[in-house]
């Protein structure tokens, strides 16, 4: 039992650890991205995303139905019968909110990543206008 207990932990501790350098990786992208002299290229990763979010919302939607077929012999004749059960549309539309938040958190932190980025940017381009307006 001790050995599976230690296995279990470093196989978490491997996943976390590459959680933790995707995390960052994608953090040193996004200021470098945000930097940039257009503003677009900072707005690819929350646009990702955003697309993530959406997609997970429409398989949750999706998969909210349960759709089964059954196919029974009776005296030799075989009949075919599907059934449709569809999710609570309240639960679902509670569990598809909170999934959007969830699943947006990652794009709210690039955001406030992005607009700070860009806020130095616009003070750094302020601070020379004024000293071209100064020497002029």
């Amino acid at each position: 039992m001790e050995n599976s207990t230690s296995v279990s932990t470093v196989a978490f501790l491997g996943i976390f650890i590459v959680f933790l350098v995707f995390c960052a990786v994608a953090i040193i992208l996004q200021v470098f991205l945000s930097r940039r002299e257009s503003k677009w290229p900072g707005m690819i990763l929350p646009i990702i995303c955003i697309c993530i979010s959406v997609v997970a919302i429409l398989g949750l939607v999706a998969f909210s139905v349960n759709t089964a077929a059954y196919t029974a012999t009776e005296n030799g004749v075989v009949t075919e019968q599907t059934v449709t059960q569809i999710a609570d549309t309240s639960a679902v539309a509670w569990t598809a909110v909170i999934t959007f938040l969830l699943f947006n958190i990652p794009t709210a932190i690039l955001l406030v990543i992005y607009k700070v980025s860009r806020g130095k940017k616009s003070r750094q381009r302020a601070v020379e206008k004024m000293s071209v307006q100064d020497l002029g």
